[in-house]
């Protein structure tokens, strides 16, 4: 008996099959054979059998999704597929069944080394994974740009590499949280990797560069998304139950949210539901700005729609394919697939009808009365300590602003800035910094929480998007690599914008300024879309929702410039570990969830605001607002408790793994004390400012004489805004 259920499932688009299927099956057998993977035992283990590659049926897979490649890539790409399929079985059979993590790493250790971006393979297979993956790359990379081989050969090694993140799982029996979840399936479960074998498929390159901007970002992961959660509806029974695999997301739904597994498979496949939403969103609206900004060629924007289209025929081919394997739990649903193209195309109309409600759900968000609620104490393990340089800081900051004419345009006045007291941030933030620093510090968390206030009220109640794009470029040009400033700043944003960046960039390599300068662009591009979700009343899913709010948030401005007084002693290879990604993005999550429980009011009553947490929870969930504050606060220890296992636990065994000097070891330890500094620090704001009282947020703001000069940008913003 299933252990659930299988949900009705979105299916917007019809699965076509490839004419060349059966060649594929026959080539594969063979190939199969010669890479020995069938009947071929493995320290004792036979992993696959004839009877197995039959019944998985591989072929049918990439025939269904790559419905019009050749006979020769179909060939290819099934290749592929076989192969990323045998690892996977092969890899549970010798290392997570009887977990063995110093075998599992040593076998993994060796596979880059049949996977070269440059040059030719000299290491000699001793195994089918080795052999396998030797003949693909030869086959394969050959024909691609080096853009691409790097993009190919970084997904295949996250891939590969982040199977260890499942099998320490196991072997600690620990069950991931939803944001971690996501997070780490997107390498694990292969799905990026699968997008780059479409672009092979379609024979056209995504543009490099645009292949790492946002839409196209938006696009592969809202993909791999909803082929991960997909696969883990269809796999629970085998994985969860005769596995005891910890990485499926039912599983994590379930145990996360408290409910039966009948309800977190529903659950789970609201979130796949709304993962395809956000990709036709994204490719309806973001794509074509993108082709227009980046001036794409003919031939480029081929390659994008494409990528596009063959994106969109894998999610329905592998939906059809979920329905005849073998290798999944499909009962009751199997039944559909009778015909070459099963019953998606006669069930198109009617998923969009059955989806709707969830897509206008979206974007129909009202403001409502808040219901009273109680803040609880966010006791963290760790100690605050204050600058003495505080006070002093504390009027540098307004005279700074004063200067910058932050007072003057009708968002803020001198009292509004005072109250929000964002030197107290900065004096917990780095406690030892010099008075210099300190000044700079509170002077950037000024400029963006200013920034941050006037994005959503001039730009986005008023509906002014051709301002709202002049002035996000005009932001861009105050930060010129080269530090020589060619456009003359007109408001207060771009003075105080142009007055940081040439006194904090100026001492960085040239290198690192690019890197900061990014984290600058994230932040205010992040500004953008929630400008564009407040003008379309559109409410972002919870996914979406979360990985933007660490730019939003300026959480990444701040952790690049730790990293900066670092880059000495760190290898830069070490900032891209699991161990160093995780620990900074529980830290970030944790803060950006702190803030959106204490201006929940703020936001919700009194802004009509979209992007809060709590908001989205309730949303997407359907949930009353009490039960949205415990998932929100359920994410938040969940988070933390990440934090600290990064920082007590897996820290100090990457140093032993990597066999990391002395001076490296130090300075990453210093570090993760920042990041400590960092959280408790952001709740000691929380809890001193005013920003998120009554008496603040019910005083009118009145950019009634908000003027950015007369370049005419925002001139929309001379209209008196009160609330």
């Amino acid at each position: 008996m299933q252990p659930f259920q299988l949900p009705e499932f979105y299916t917007p688009h019809p699965a076509r099959l490839n004419p060349n299927l059966e060649r594929a099956r026959v080539h594969t057998r063979a190939w199969a054979h010669e890479m020995d993977m069938i009947d071929v035992p493995q320290h004792g283990t036979v992993i696959w059998t004839d009877d197995d590659l039959e019944s998985h049926d591989y072929a049918l897979l990439c025939a269904y999704t790559h419905p019009d490649c050749d006979g020769e890539t179909l060939d290819l790409v099934t290749d592929w597929y076989v192969w990323v399929f045998y690892f996977d079985d092969h890899f549970v059979e010798l290392y997570k069944r009887n977990p063995d993590i110093k075998g599992a790493q040593a076998y993994l250790d060796r596979l880059p080394l049949f996977m070269p971006v440059n040059g030719v393979i000299t290491e000699t297979p001793t195994n089918p994974v080795e052999k396998g993956l030797a003949d693909l790359w030869r086959r394969t990379v050959g024909k691609h740009s080096l853009d691409w081989r790097e993009r190919f050969a970084d997904n295949t090694k996250h891939l590969l590499d982040e199977s260890m993140w499942e099998l320490h799982n196991i072997s600690a029996k620990r069950l991931s949280n939803p944001i971690e979840y996501v997070e780490m399936r997107r390498k694990v479960g292969g799905a990026p990797w699968s997008a780059n074998l479409v672009e092979h498929a379609v024979g056209l390159e995504v543009p490099a560069s645009i292949a790492l901007s946002r839409p196209i970002g938006v696009l592969r992961d809202t993909f791999s998304d909803a082929v991960h959660l997909r696969n883990d509806l269809f796999s629970y029974e085998r994985e969860v139950l005769d596995e005891g695999e910890l990485s499926n997301g039912v599983l994590v739904f379930e145990k996360f949210l408290d409910i039966p597994t009948q309800e977190a498979a529903e659950a789970v496949n609201d979130l796949l539901t709304s993962r395809l939403h956000q990709f036709e969103h994204t490719a309806l609206t973001e794509v074509p700005i993108l082709l227009d900004e980046h001036a794409i060629d003919p031939i480029g924007r081929a390659a994008v729609l494409g990528y596009v289209k063959g994106l969109q025929d894998w999610q329905a081919g592998g939906h059809e394919w979920h329905l005849r394997s073998s290798r999944y739990m499909n009962k009751g649903l199997a039944a559909e697939a009778t015909t070459p193209f099963g019953m998606s195309a006669a069930n198109i109309l009617g998923s969009y009808a059955k989806t709707m409600p969830q897509r206008l759900k979206q974007f129909s968000s009202t403001p409502k009365v808040v219901e009273p609620y109680v803040l609880p104490s966010f006791d963290v393990p760790f100690t605050l300590t204050l600058s003495p340089h505080l006070d002093q800081a504390r009027e540098e900051v307004i005279t700074w602003g004063r200067e910058m004419g932050i007072h003057g345009e009708g968002i803020w006045d001198e009292a509004k800035h005072r109250g929000f007291d964002l030197a107290l941030c900065s004096s917990g933030l780095d406690p030892d910094a010099t008075p210099e620093e300190l000044f700079l510090s509170a002077a950037w968390l000024t400029w963006g929480t200013y920034a941050d206030d006037v994005y959503p009220w001039v730009f986005g109640r008023l509906r002014d998007l051709a301002g709202l794009k002049i002035q996000t470029a005009r932001l861009k040009q105050c930060m010129p690599l080269d530090m020589v400033l060619t456009v003359a700043p007109v408001n207060a944003m771009e003075r105080a914008l142009a007055d940081l960046w040439q006194k904090t960039a100026g001492p960085m390599s040239g290198e690192f300024r690019a890197t900061f300068r990014q984290t600058v662009d994230d932040m205010v591009d992040a500004w953008v879309w929630e400008v564009v979700n407040i003008q379309q009343n559109r409410v972002p899913d919870p996914v979406d929702y979360l990985e933007m709010r660490r730019s939003t948030f300026g959480s990444e401005l701040t952790t690049s410039l730790s990293r900066f007084s670092h880059s000495t002693t760190v290898p830069p290879e070490i900032w891209g570990t699991r161990v160093i990604q995780t620990m900074e993005r529980s830290a970030m999550d944790y803060c950006c969830l702190l803030n959106d429980v204490f201006s929940y009011l703020k936001e919700i009553q009194y802004e009509g605001e979209v992007h809060n947490m709590v908001k989205v929870i309730e949303t997407f969930l359907g949930v009353s607002q009490s039960r949205a504050f415990e998932l929100t606060y359920a994410l938040m220890d969940a988070r933390l408790g990440q934090f600290v296992a990064s920082v007590d636990t897996h820290l100090p065994k990457m140093f032993e793994d990597l066999s990391l000097d002395s001076a490296t070891r130090a300075s990453l330890t210093r570090y993760a004390d920042e990041l400590k500094d960092w959280i408790v620090a952001i709740i000691n704001w929380h809890e001193g400012t005013s920003r998120y009282g009554e008496d603040e947020i019910r005083t009118p703001v009145n950019s009634a004489v908000f003027s950015q000069g007369p370049s005419g940008i925002g001139t929309s913003a001379a209209r008196l805004l009160v609330r």
